[in-house]
């Protein structure tokens, strides 16, 4: 089930045939199918099961197929937990080789995704408050593409075709009651349709590389949205239809080259990006986004490397398709590219025992990114909560940085023995409604992720993994939380972003295990391993407001909200609090069946 061959990272100096992206790319190059007979693999675990296929249609033409449901839904509603998640994802990816100078590949991804409630799951208080404010979410996604390239002496021309489409929906009953639609605090659905071509050109001249192209795109936004809040401003309903299309347009070119007997390589990229949504993004002279990167090779063992950029994103979908009274009153605000710039600069050192170290510094700066005007809040402050983002005025004046050091070692298998061990330590600030940097809802600061395995004897194999995060910063909750009007409609706490992520969460701290035993046949091999997630159960949350109820003999929650002053008028009476934590830490044990012909 594994159709990836290799996977390229870029922290910074991205090529300039990817664009949208801001921080990091993956670029991911998919195996091919085997050409010299059907083969496949099987897999069954505790989770999830899968199966792939692959092999030659005739003398020209390979296929790779793979489907994988998951089964979390009852190992959860097993553990006693509030949300049951399902997922399935497919893949196929056909490739026809023309003659000796031309291929076509088509390539095709499909998921979808289904997360429910567990209303069983309310025995405690985290239950009830998890069930009160968790959406049912269901989410479909496909790409499909088709790859044309002819190779010739000198290079090769790429020309890809591809439609990716996302559709989201989320819906919210209060109290999770059903009976009325009156109860419906949320009722969303969009859709993100993105119709694409890109053509470029890839030859070499002597020692020059030279990478030329263009790209076009055709965007599609729906959405239609019903979404009650309580804001400082008082009770709200955003409600709205919005259907968006526009145009995309690109241009690149970036060249290469090796001097001083290849131990220095020079590489210089520009793109140009624009759009018919506006005309702030109108015009590519706007989004000129230049990049060069070198590497020097000090010894054979040691090099240095160097690396320095603009690049520019669009704004989510959400904001850019928000109307109020019919129009986009985004566009009508100016809003603009998202844009930042890198510059990135590091030592890397390979030993005789196939292992490679590496320390590189970064410095990254963000111009421009949307503020929310209703929330008074930069949109890269809102963290990785539940809910949709974006739905409300926005204007482009929010500036941010990061900052840090990236140490990693990694081992090659030696011995028996293969690992990598990544430490970060990093600063992510962003400003708040008044323009001061502060730490931004994904400072992390120290991040390590370790992984070390070992093969032995008779094809048994073991690893760990290990992850150790320290908390992230929240924003406690404001003095009005506790208005009826206020729980009535949100049902949580109202975030004081005058004190925008002076809190931390607890430390994140991880580990898994997993043991493989396998046997190979004359036609087949299997495999049998046993796996544990989240060995220590490690708890991972926020602290959290809930209504203050009374307990049964079982120390259950019963009744309703206890109202502190019954003679307060109505928009000003308030509910008695109390908090507890959201932190969920299960550990996960699971035992796979994987057979391979």
């Amino acid at each position: 089930m594994n159709f990836i061959r290799e996977v390229d990272f870029y922290s910074g100096a991205f090529p300039a045939n990817r664009g949208n992206s801001l921080s990091s790319v993956f670029n991911f190059q998919q195996a091919d199918g085997r050409s010299d007979r059907i083969g496949g693999t099987a897999m069954v675990s505790a989770t999830d099961v899968g199966a792939t296929l692959e092999g030659p249609i005739g003398d020209k033409t390979t296929f790779l197929l793979s489907a994988r449901r998951s089964y979390l839904q009852f190992l959860f509603q097993t553990f006693g937990l509030p949300f049951l998640p399902t997922y399935n994802d497919f893949q196929a990816k056909v490739k026809y080789r023309i003659d000796q100078k031309n291929e076509l590949t088509f390539i095709g991804l499909g998921a979808i995704d289904q997360f429910e409630l567990n209303l069983d799951a309310d025995d405690t208080e985290e239950q009830q408050y998890l069930l009160n404010n968790l959406p049912v979410n269901t989410q479909w996604n496909y790409t499909n593409g088709l790859v044309y390239k002819h190779f010739s002496e000198k290079g090769y021309w790429t020309i890809v075709l591809s439609r990716n489409m996302l559709d989201n929906r989320a819906l919210k009953y209060a109290g999770n009651d059903e009976s009325t639609e009156d109860n419906i605090i949320l009722d969303y659905g969009s859709q993100e349709i993105e119709n694409k071509l890109r053509i470029e050109n890839t030859t070499r001249y002597g020692d020059y590389k030279l990478n030329v192209g263009g790209g076009y795109e055709f965007v599609k936004y729906n959405n239609q949205t019903f979404n009650r809040i309580f804001t400082s401003a008082g009770p709200q309903t955003i409600e709205y239809t919005s259907d968006l299309s526009f145009h995309k347009l690109a241009l690149f070119g970036q060249v290469s080259r090796k001097l001083m007997n290849d131990r220095l390589a020079l590489s210089f990229g520009l793109r140009l990006d624009a759009n018919s949504y506006s005309d702030e993004m109108a015009n590519p002279l706007e989004q000129w986004s230049p990049r060069i990167s070198a590497s020097y090779a000090l010894t054979d063992r040691i090099s240095i490397n160097a690396n320095a950029g603009r690049y520019y994103q669009l704004p989510p979908y959400t904001v850019l398709g928000y109307r109020q009274d019919g129009q986009l009153i985004n566009r009508e605000n100016g809003i603009d590219f998202i844009r930042s710039d890198h510059f990135v600069a590091g030592v890397e050192y390979n030993t005789s025992t196939s292992s490679r170290i590496s320390i590189e510094g970064y410095y990254k700066s963000y111009a421009d990114y949307p503020f929310l005007i209703r929330d008074s809040l930069t949109l890269a402050n809102l963290g990785g909560d539940y809910g949709v983002i974006g739905n409300e005025p926005a204007v482009s004046r929010s500036k941010g940085r990061t900052y840090g050091i990236e140490v990693l070692v990694q081992q090659r298998l030696y011995k028996g023995f293969y690992g990598i061990v990544a430490y970060t330590l990093g600063w992510s600030e962003f400003a708040d409604k008044n323009g001061t940097l502060v730490a931004s809802s994904w400072d992390a600061r120290h991040i390590v992720n370790m992984t070390l395995g070992k093969k032995f004897g008779k094809n048994w194999e073991a690893g760990i993994n290990w992850r150790f995060q320290t908390g992230l910063p929240y924003t406690p909750y404001s003095a009005s939380s506790d208005l009826a009007q206020n729980w009535d409609v949100n049902g949580r706490g109202i975030p004081d972003y005058n004190r925008l992520n002076t809190l931390r969460s607890s430390v994140i701290n991880g580990i898994d295990i997993r043991v493989d035993k396998k046997w190979f046949f004359s036609k087949w091999s299997l495999n049998i391993y046993v796996d544990i997630e989240n060995v220590t159960a490690n708890a991972v949350g926020f602290p959290q407001l809930i209504l203050d109820r009374p307990l049964d003999e079982d120390n259950r929650p019963v009744g309703g909200p206890v109202v502190i002053n019954p003679n307060d008028p109505p928009d000003q009476q308030r509910y008695a609090l109390k908090q507890i934590s959201d932190a969920t830490g299960t550990r996960i044990p699971s035992v796979g069946v994987m057979v391979e012909w």
